[in-house]
């Protein structure tokens, strides 16, 4: 798609993401926001995927690591043709097949993750698997820079560099802010660059806020280098609602009826002049 295809693509699935956040009555809205960009680019621009054959053994594996962002995933997957509308407008109601994490019930969805750190553990095996069985698939792992504190992450990393995982992409959002405030508060990362990069790994920045910046950052992985890759997503918790950006309390919220109307006009009107 072109960028300007894909910048609308994302207005639209972030007005149905507040919709459908809304009607749920919860969901981590702050970083469904911040990685919206980079979920829209992945599906509609960059993996290898397809809602037809969702299976086939040579597609890309995608894991959303941060798995309390789901909503953001969903939203996805069914402006991609993985899931129904009327699935989706069941989230948050007893007996719905969907949770508030990945769940592999939900078509296009790889592994059930929500457990911090465990993602890029599971996309190191998938690209070893890809090594092993001689497949030119993918695996990309999209992190929270809240998550960076668990330290599985850094065993995968080392498991990264060993195993020569060109094949494997990581993203981190970059948005500052975890649950409990800003992450240099809680757990400093300011040094992820030089971090990763003594890991062995081939780190690049990009604007996750910038659907230009996300499309040229992917086009200039060396998938033949020997490295695995890190790709730090600097974006803007609560992206796209102005009264929710950079806002520690939308980690987790639910706009009241007000809100909504108030974001909805927002992104409608964006959409409309786009």
């Amino acid at each position: 798609m072109k960028i300007n295809e894909l910048i609308k693509q994302s207005e639209i699935n972030r007005r149905r993401l507040i919709e459908v956040i809304y009607n749920a009555k919860a969901g981590h809205i702050g970083g469904d926001l911040s990685c919206l960009n980079v979920l829209t680019a992945l599906y509609f621009d960059i993996l290898n995927v397809n809602a037809a054959d969702p299976k086939n053994t040579d597609r890309d594996r995608f894991v959303l690591s941060k798995g309390h962002c789901v909503e953001a995933l969903y939203v996805t997957l069914e402006s991609k043709g993985f899931l129904k509308k009327e699935v989706l407008d069941t989230l948050g109601q007893y007996g719905s097949v969907l949770s508030g994490h990945p769940t592999i019930e939900v078509s296009g969805i790889e592994v059930n993750t929500g457990a911090l750190g465990h993602g890029l553990p599971i996309g190191v095996g998938m690209a070893i698997a890809a090594k092993m069985d001689g497949k030119s698939y993918k695996t990309v792992v999209l992190m929270g820079d809240g998550e960076q504190g668990e330290g599985s992450i850094y065993e995968a990393a080392m498991a990264g560099n060993q195993y020569h995982l060109d094949n494997l992409v990581a993203i981190i959002d970059r948005n500052h802010l975890q649950i409990s405030g800003n992450t240099e508060n809680v757990m400093g990362i300011d040094n992820i660059h030089d971090r990763w990069s003594a890991f062995g790994w081939d780190v690049k920045t990009m604007n996750g806020d910038d659907m230009q910046s996300i499309i040229d950052t992917f086009n200039s992985i060396d998938y033949t280098n020997g490295k695995p890759h890190l790709l730090v997503s600097e974006t803007t918790k609560g992206k796209g609602v102005s009264f929710m950006e950079n806002i520690a309390k939308w980690h987790h919220g639910v706009p009241t009826q007000e809100q909504y109307e108030a974001a909805m006009k927002e992104i409608t009107e964006r959409i409309d002049n786009l």
